[in-house]
């Protein structure tokens, strides 16, 4: 059955097989997110986000602006800003105005937040073996990583979501 798009133009329906890929697709994810969110808060009291924000922070050699985290994490500016300010308060990671652009906020990593990082990383390492790499085969392994880099390729080539423009308007982090 084929409804009308948000352009008023025809979409096309999916078949059945693409059906069951997709919600098989979502309930993995949502089951590997569970067990992750899980031990993240068992061993280090922190979400998924925070330790993606975290993960990207090392991976930046410890600076990153709020934008660009927002856009790492798939996340909105507000709610990467509420996250922020809990982990600033933790003493996880420090925020200043970027010396580069007044309108941008510089996040860098503290000792302490790298500590809990490293702290953690084992037990999301274990966990995603245990519930995603395990099972599979090393062909399956690079398989669904090509897969999923050109679906994460396609999306990405979309504007992120940082770059549109909401409701109110505000200045950049």
């Amino acid at each position: 059955m084929n409804g009308p798009d948000a352009d008023g133009g025809d979409v096309q329906a999916l078949d059945p097989q693409q059906i069951e890929t997709y919600f098989a697709l979502t309930e993995a994810v949502s089951l590997l997110q569970h067990q992750v969110e899980q031990q993240l808060q068992a061993e280090g009291g922190i979400s998924t986000v925070q330790f993606q924000v975290l993960g990207r922070l090392v991976g930046a050699r410890g600076r990153a602006t709020m934008t660009q985290l927002a856009d790492g994490v798939v996340y909105s500016r507000s709610g990467l800003t509420y996250q922020a300010g809990l982990m600033e308060r933790a003493g996880l990671i420090t925020r200043e105005a970027s010396p580069d652009d007044e309108r941008a906020t510089l996040v860098a990593i503290t000792d302490k937040g790298r500590a809990l990082f490293e702290r953690v990383l084992p037990g999301h390492i274990q966990v995603t073996r245990r519930m995603l790499i395990d099972p599979l085969s090393d062909e399956d392994i690079r398989r669904l990583g090509d897969i999923m880099t050109r679906a994460r390729d396609h999306m990405r080539a979309q504007p992120p979501r940082s770059a549109r423009r909401g409701r109110r308007t505000g200045s950049a982090s």
